[in-house]
């Protein structure tokens, strides 16, 4: 079984993150998602989601491409996570791009920076919102 993983926020979940999702899983069998916690998005991230951990983890959860929500705490983690869950492919949108290849160096994974969709993003949503 070829197990993938990726990691966010998904704030304000929108087709964006469903596409990402989507071509996650067709990289692999399982799809493993590290969802941020509230603590780490304000700590680390300096931002504050919309929704809660908790719903957000739902939202993910009731996604049919995703197989396992788990949840990110720490940028360091990443390393670890890669021998707990034995991934084969670790995937970021190309937002990314080069900030993970350590990651192939250190564990062996694949690293896959997949395109964004270009017109949305959570960013856009709460500009165009006005809640930011």
């Amino acid at each position: 079984m070829k197990r993938i993983i990726t990691y966010g926020t998904f704030d304000l979940l929108h087709y964006g993150h469903i596409e990402l999702l989507k071509r996650a899983k067709a990289l692999g069998d399982y799809l493993i998602v590290a969802l941020s916690t509230d603590e780490f998005n304000w700590d680390d991230k300096q931002k504050k989601a919309y929704f809660p951990y908790e719903k957000r983890k739902q939202l993910l959860e009731a996604i049919r491409y995703v197989d396992l929500v788990i949840p990110e705490s720490s940028w360091d983690q990443k390393v670890k996570d890669m021998g707990l869950y034995q991934v084969d492919t670790f995937v970021m949108g190309d937002d990314w791009k080069g900030k993970f290849d350590f990651l192939h160096e250190q564990t062996g994974v694949d690293v896959i920076y997949l395109p964004r969709t270009p017109e949305i993003s959570t960013t856009k949503i709460k500009h165009d919102l006005n809640i930011q």
